[in-house]
């Protein structure tokens, strides 16, 4: 599959959107238009740097408002295109994108666009310029796909197709099999971008919501299957408008862009495969699997999702809060590495790893996670065909080797080889720590929540979504006295593995308007669910365990709410335990202070309970708010 992307997805100037590209591993690029009007580069500069990048110029766009106009209005158009078709020349470029008539058509007649089409069509042929004729989801006569082909079929040049873009018709939730009814020759380019589903008017969700492939809701893999049926074997670009891509860093973004092409190639290759084209049983997929079409979908190494988490590790400078609270929250600890500076905290299979290789007065963070994987080595190729950055560590001899690659929030993700006992092999490279009681209490490492910057939220999802398998579940909104937290669930099938992504707001410290940075009011933690919490809770506080004070008000709430048994809600009040119930069963909880950016919550989920305890997601906050404000003060 040929790889594009419009330069209006990135940041920065025409020259350095050109290098993104290339150096992200892109095919093509279109121009917007826009990006050439504004650089210093001249037509010939830009021809040059693309055949020195390595880059094609596959599509100048977008020539908007042509058709269904007045004679004179046509004259001008006509004049317009020309001097654009002879602009390309310079670039070296033949296809101009042509978008359906937004502002100035006043004549709705199919047979006087065909007219005016064909002269369009003319005139691109007499310069060698092919026109991609594209139905905007909100044009004013022509905003239908089928529509715009219709007319192309009419008109019947050479030099007149049609283009395809996914957010135009799927965002009208245009049936997508009647592509393939498409003669391969007439599409002359395809466009994709994914979307959040939203309720607001299409322009808008257009110009500011449009994410890459894998990070909205839009069923691309089925969309790109009928292209590949059609035929098509053109660049398959992306045409992304949103307002955090075009603020971020060029090169990161482009490389987000890369590896959802990456996705949508696979995907929709898996789409192909399970299709049957009209056969049934075992027979007719064997068959569709074995069918080829000239455009070739390449396909990633195969892993399966991870059976489970195998550590957490959390990095800091001075590592003594955290190993106290640790022992508070009853965990054991295991020794000391033999050959690194890092400590092992167990608590039956959950495991913490303190990472004490942290820079000077760096505050405590989570720096890592372990998933238990089939085949570390596979996972870890295919993440790296995902572009996901290695980080090695450093091993000695008989140390456990860990595959590992950067997540984009910088967090490193380390695939180990887990045992079905829950186990894990490198945990004797650790020296004796406190003898472990028999009978360790049954705990596992529930969730993780890590906070993500705000210009690299939907790249994170894909990331997760296309390197380790989890599967996005709907996001949702927690109010905070600072704003809205959106919260995105990333977890494996059978729930094992539950990773909760957030994109909180930011504040200013006091001061701020003198220079200081802005400081997160969002802090990341690790949850571990142990069978009797109540038990847990009063064992924790016995040890002197600074837990976070939950207001009398959530108390009198919950009573109103639920109707507790008075003793029961003596003790959620009494131990700082926070509560939820809905259909399936109940969730009690509780959570640390904060030390540094961690904090940390014990969880029991009775029943078939599979939430987060939501309702108590805004109270946590608003503590957590108090306490961050009275340290800045």
């Amino acid at each position: 599959m040929r790889t594009g992307i419009a330069t209006v997805c990135l940041s920065g100037t025409l020259k350095e959107k050109m290098q993104a590209c290339a150096v992200a591993g892109f095919d093509g690029i279109e121009i917007f238009e826009q990006d050439l009007v504004t650089s210093s580069l001249s037509p010939e500069d830009v021809r040059k740097m693309a055949a020195d990048l390595g880059l094609t110029l596959d599509l100048y766009q977008p020539f908007r408002d042509f058709d269904s106009v007045t004679e004179d209005l046509l004259a001008a158009n006509l004049r317009r295109a020309e001097a654009k078709f002879r602009l390309m020349s310079r670039l070296g470029m033949d296809t101009i994108l042509v978008c359906t008539n937004v502002a100035t058509a006043t004549i709705d007649d199919d047979g006087l666009r065909a007219e005016q089409l064909a002269a369009l069509a003319d005139l691109a042929g007499e310069h060698g310029v092919k026109v991609a004729y594209e139905a905007l989801a909100w044009g004013r006569y022509v905003n239908d796909y089928e529509h715009a082909h219709r007319l192309v079929k009419t008109v019947d040049h050479p030099n007149l197709g049609t283009c395809l873009d996914s957010f135009h018709i799927l965002s009208r939730d245009w049936d997508t099999a009647p592509i393939e009814d498409i003669s391969a020759e007439k599409i002359f380019f395809v466009q994709v971008a994914d979307a959040p589903e939203l309720s607001m008017d299409v322009l808008s969700w257009s110009r500011h919501y449009r994410v890459f492939p894998g990070e909205g809701q839009f069923e691309l893999a089925k969309f790109m299957g009928h292209v590949v049926r059609a035929g098509y074997t053109g660049p398959v670009s992306l045409e992304v408008f949103n307002d955090v891509f075009r603020q971020s860093d060029v090169e990161r973004t482009a490389v987000d862009a890369m590896r959802s092409l990456i996705w949508l190639e696979e995907q929709s290759a898996k789409w192909l495969d399970s299709a049957s084209f009209g056969a049934t049983g075992a027979a007719g997929r064997q068959a569709a699997s074995r069918r080829r079409y000239p455009m070739e979908l390449a396909t990633l190494p195969q892993v399966a999702e991870p059976a489970g988490f195998n550590f957490a590790e959390v990095k800091a400078a001075d590592t003594g809060v955290l190993e106290k609270v640790l022992g508070q929250l009853g965990f054991e600890f295991n020794g000391r590495h033999r050959t690194k500076d890092v400590q092992l905290w167990t608590l039956g299979h959950a495991r913490v790893i303190i990472n004490e290789q942290a820079p000077a007065a760096a505050e405590p963070a989570i720096a890592a996670l372990g998933f238990d994987v089939d085949s570390p080595v596979i996972a870890s190729a295919r993440a790296q065909q995902l572009k996901a950055p290695v980080v090695p560590r450093k091993s000695q001899a008989n140390e456990e080797v860990f595959q590992g690659f950067a997540a984009p929030d910088s967090t490193e993700i380390f695939l180990c080889q887990g045992n079905p006992d829950g186990t894990a092999a490198w945990t004797a490279e650790f020296g004796q720590g406190l003898e472990v009681p028999s009978g360790a209490r049954t705990a596992v490492i529930d969730h993780v929540n890590l906070a993500q910057p705000w210009q690299h939220f939907d790249e994170a999802v894909l990331f997760y979504t296309s390197a380790l398998a989890l599967e996005p579940q709907p996001y949702a909104e927690v109010a905070s006295p600072s704003g809205l937290v959106r919260s995105q669930v990333m977890q494996t099938t059978d729930r094992d593995v539950r990773l909760v992504l957030n994109l909180a707001p930011v504040i200013q410290q006091d001061g701020a308007d003198s220079g200081t940075a802005p400081r997160k009011t969002y802090q990341e933690h690790i949850a571990f669910a142990v069978d009797d919490l109540v038990a847990t809770a009063r064992a924790a506080s016995a040890r002197g365990l600074a837990f976070l004070q939950i207001p009398e008000n959530y108390y009198e709430d919950l009573d109103a709410r639920f109707d507790l048994e008075p003793g029961f809600l003596d003790t959620l009040r009494d131990l700082n335990l926070l509560y939820d119930r809905d259909a399936d069963g109940e969730f009690l909880h509780f959570y640390t202070a904060t030390v540094g950016s961690v904090f940390f919550e014990m969880v029991e989920r009775r029943g078939n309970y599979d939430g987060y305890g939501a309702p108590n997601a805004p109270v946590r906050h608003a503590v957590q708010y108090d306490h961050l404000h009275q340290l800045t003060k």
